[in-house]
């Protein structure tokens, strides 16, 4: 059987391990913090320690985000407005430029991301719910300034939804109107590409240590 062109294009590591799995612990840790902070009071125990672990795969992506595989650095994804605004205008044209990492809109809503949770563990970190429960760090602050962090902290939970929901109908978008799957590479690390391309495995020793940077110094704070 005849092989399609497709398959005949060589395979490129774009995402590398540490990032792979940091996406789907944020993923699945960001699902625990929402269900648990929306069941009862009884579990904000739980809802406390999903945020304290958000907060440490955040330290670690900025970290990584300069030290990482070359498509997990931000210098390879973050792009001035000019060049996002280029690039959505061309969105829905066949001839649309295409990129092995983040394309400039895809780059911008990672930071959208990752500002948007970091707003949301700080703020937890001082919030109370005037009950029985209060952030680790509730009482560096006055009662004034908890309750402000607090209505802050509920706010922002609301753009988290819309950030999640955008990126979610961006990945349908892509998958069904670009056909371009960008779900499989995140798993498997790997895409078929043609064009000229950047090895990006790195380094597992500086993942390991970022991340346990970031686990003790978040332990540190919030024990």
């Amino acid at each position: 059987m005849k092989k399609s062109k497709k398959e005949d294009m060589p395979r490129i590591l774009v995402w590398d391990f540490p990032t792979r799995l940091f996406h789907w612990l944020l993923v699945a840790f960001v699902a625990i913090s929402f269900v648990t902070g929306k069941i009862s009071t009884g579990i904000m125990t739980y809802h406390e320690r999903s945020g304290a672990v958000i907060l440490a795969l955040i330290l670690f992506r900025f970290g990584w985000g300069f030290f990482g595989g070359h498509y997990s650095r931000f210098v390879s994804f973050v792009r001035g407005p000019a060049e996002v605004v280029r690039y959505g205008l061309t969105l829905f044209n066949k001839d649309a430029p295409k990129y092995l990492g983040h394309n400039p809109l895809g780059g911008w809503s990672i930071l959208a991301m990752l500002g948007a949770l970091l707003i949301q563990v700080a703020t937890g970190l001082f919030a109370n719910d005037d009950i029985v429960t209060e952030g680790p760090l509730y009482h560096w602050v006055s009662k004034s300034t908890s309750d402000w962090l607090t209505m802050l902290h509920k706010i922002n939970q609301n753009l988290i939804i819309i950030l999640v929901a955008v990126h979610l109908l961006a990945v349908l978008f892509y998958l069904i109107i670009k056909r371009e799957n960008l779900i499989k590479p995140m798993i498997t690390g790997f895409k078929i590409w043609s064009g000229n391309a950047t090895c990006s495995g790195g380094n597992r020793w500086a993942a390991l240590l970022f991340a346990g940077s970031a686990a003790l110094l978040v332990y540190l704070l919030v024990r």
